[in-house]
């Protein structure tokens, strides 16, 4: 037994790992099956990062590249480089790719670096303030006032209008 166990033929299901790490822990094959099952896909061994608040996943060193549901258990916490650690704009405590970056700036302009939070719906804002940005397609957009000036979104443009001076535009304004 000894050497089949050190050849590695033993059946699958007694196999110690299954391959597929999220945010630097392996999942046992429990999970692993039930993400399988609930998403109707194949996971196949790698290495992961996942965003617990908003729900994208992604290979570990590149962008987004999917959304499963927010919340999920999976791993340990997101590191701050988890896509590589390569812009200044920073969304629940992961700088973004350079790729989702350029996606952000064709779609709304130019982007501020900074720390933002993303929920799993895309509303976001400005790490520990109110939501700002909506980045779904056809967002129906908003227009709030607060003693601290006006936010606004209509799912193209996004601002922050001061009520004694500068404001602060992003996107097809």
């Amino acid at each position: 037994m000894v050497l089949v166990l050190a050849l590695g033929l033993v059946p699958g299901w007694a196999r110690a790992g299954t391959g597929v790490f999220v945010n630097g822990f392996e999942l046992d094959a429990v999970t692993v099956e039930r993400l399988e099952t609930v998403y109707s896909s194949e996971v196949l061994p790698a290495r992961y990062w996942y965003d617990r608040r908003s729900g994208l996943w992604g290979l570990v060193g590149g962008p987004g590249i999917g959304q499963l549901a927010a919340g999920l258990a999976l791993g340990g916490p997101l590191a701050y480089d988890a896509s590589g650690g390569m812009t200044r704009v920073v969304v629940n405590n992961r700088a973004l790719h350079p790729r989702e970056l350029d996606w952000l700036r064709g779609r709304y302009g130019e982007v501020r670096p900074g720390r933002y939070w993303l929920d799993a719906s895309g509303v976001a804002g400005f790490e520990g303030g109110p939501a700002q940005f909506d980045l779904r397609a056809g967002a129906g957009g908003y227009n709030r006032n607060t003693p601290g000036g006006a936010l606004m979104n209509d799912g193209r443009c996004a601002g922050y209008l001061h009520p004694d001076g500068p404001s602060v535009m992003v996107g097809d304004c």
